[in-house]
């Protein structure tokens, strides 16, 4: 099915060298310049594509063992306090500080392929060290919070060594992915990742919380699999085309060139990347002050069963898988910005739902399903459009670095914000987590303002959408119209037929 389907997006694609246009926000000019800047055959733009597919499937799986419920619940289960929790989201987010320096020694190289394969091998290799404390682990509660602080040590390595190859991943994606077509592929990519999280997650769950070793020793087998599936991942990066980050772009022939080779340290001249950058750090701020505690929240104040939980995180899972596509063809048609501002008011309001959730039937069983199906359809484009809207805003000679000076002043804002959320849920002045959800819905909508006066190329406003949508509405409204009234003069005469052909009927019986 995912090969099928990255057979008909590259049908639509032009021949090699892909083009796109680039838009200079400090100039009215604009210039068509070669995207991506090597020339690369379709067949190898097709293999990689299906390569990269599979090469996010296992490495969902990967990710799942090593992040979000089943490692909070494995720090639960030694008694990890909301703090260590609030630090165990808040790690991977401000250690992307170092992604500068990532993307720095990434473009030193010749290979990205290399480059990443050595970065994220190693860190994905070094959760075998946890497996080693696991096996020693004892009874008592001292070697269990020493097991805590050796979990958040080994986050914080494999977080780095993270952070130092993402904007150079985010770069190679961008330079194979022709930009008319990010929208579709990305909805496909990321709905085979999230297909295998609906698969893996509730799985993984099941087996932890079934099995006769104990939870610990569950989830030691799980990372084991986890991280061999991790390497598998990292295999079919060999099948992708590897791009080499010293290869001169073509020389641009307009006043545009500087925009496209100017240097990166200008980047905070560029205006347009600064507004999106604003919205895009308080939006992180906002939603990592709630998000990280949403399954805190249920695996400890409504004291559900991990099982359950990660039922819940399927039901996420399956109406994000269901969406993206959805949203993916409709960003390449509308653009990511439109997207970002209507569906991003929805996202904002969603930790306000959590405060009718309870531990009784009507809540288990139906609202709060409800409320993971509608995260999971919302946020399906947040993501989407979010990652997109980056490649957009970022000129094509210096991407890499533009992605890591966003991730990186967004990571420490969304540290913040998990590290806030932490110590406000445990507060009880600020009303704890219910309090705390409520806040955040504020500060989400806040920091969608900045958004409005972002310009994304090929997006088109609000306004016009409305105007479109309200004239749609109103041209089926006067069809349906025309049709009730077609409908009722062609009636008409029906009944009258009928009264004639009934008097007809009765005389010749009659005779």
């Amino acid at each position: 099915m995912v090969r099928k389907a990255v057979d008909c997006i590259l049908e639509e694609t032009r021949p090699v060298p892909i083009v796109e246009v680039l838009e200079n926000t400090a100039l009215t000019e604009a210039v068509v310049v070669p995207n991506p800047p090597l020339t690369i055959s379709k067949a190898a733009i097709r293999t990689s594509l299906r390569a990269s597919t599979v090469d996010s499937v296992f490495a969902t799986i990967f990710s799942s063992a090593t992040t979000g419920i089943l490692l909070t619940n494995f720090l639960l289960e030694l008694g990890a306090t909301s703090v260590e929790i609030g630090f165990l989201s808040s790690i991977p987010m401000l250690v992307n500080l170092l992604q500068p320096l990532g993307a720095y020694l990434a473009d030193r190289t010749t290979s990205r392929h290399w480059y990443g394969l050595c970065v994220f091998g190693v860190s994905r290799l070094l959760w075998l060290v946890l497996l080693l404390f696991v096996a020693q682990i004892g009874d008592s509660q001292t070697e269990h919070h020493h097991l805590v602080l050796a979990t958040l040590v080994i986050v914080l390595a494999t977080s780095i060594l993270s952070a130092l190859g993402s904007a150079s991943w985010f770069s190679w994606m961008a330079s194979l992915v022709p930009r008319q077509l990010r929208g579709r592929y990305f909805g496909i990519r990321n709905s085979a990742a999230t297909l295998m999280s609906l698969v893996c997650v509730p799985v993984m769950g099941l087996g932890i919380s079934v099995w006769r070793g104990g939870t610990l020793q569950g989830y030691s087998i799980v990372l084991f699999l986890a991280v061999l599936a991790g390497l598998i991942s990292l295999a079919f990066q060999f099948f992708i085309v590897d791009v080499n980050p010293q290869a001169p772009l073509p020389q641009l022939k307009s006043l545009t060139e500087r925009n496209s080779t100017e240097p990166v340290s200008n980047w905070f001249k560029d205006g347009n990347f600064l507004t999106f950058l604003l919205y895009l750090s308080l939006w992180m701020f906002a939603v990592n002050l709630s998000a990280p505690f949403f399954n805190l929240y249920m695996l400890d104040n409504l004291h559900l069963d991990v099982s359950l939980v990660t039922l819940y995180g399927s039901l996420t899972a399956g109406a994000n898988l269901l969406m993206l596509v959805v949203w993916g063809k409709l960003a390449d048609r509308i653009g990511n910005r439109p997207i970002l501002i209507l569906i991003g008011i929805l996202a904002a309001v969603t930790p306000l739902f959590w405060l009718g959730t309870g531990a009784n039937s009507a809540s288990l069983w139906l609202w709060l399903p409800l409320v993971h199906v509608f995260s999971g359809g919302t946020w399906a484009a947040i993501d989407l459009c979010n990652g997109n809207m980056q490649m957009s805003v970022a000129p094509a000679r210096s991407q890499a670095a533009y992605f890591a000076i966003a991730a990186a002043i967004t990571g420490v804002t969304g540290a913040m914000g998990t590290a806030a959320g932490g110590f406000l849920a445990q507060s009880t002045s600020t009303g704890g987590l219910p309090g705390l959800f409520a806040l955040s819905a504020v500060l989400r909508l806040v920091a969608l303002l900045p958004l409005v006066f972002v310009q994304e190329q090929r997006s088109q406003s609000l306004t016009k959408l409305w105007r479109e949508a309200k004239q749609g509405f109103s041209t089926s409204l006067s069809l349906l119209g025309k049709n009730d009234a077609s409908l009722a003069i062609k009636t008409q005469p029906v009944p009258i037929q009928t009264v004639k052909l009934g008097k007809s009927f009765r005389i010749r019986s009659r005779n």
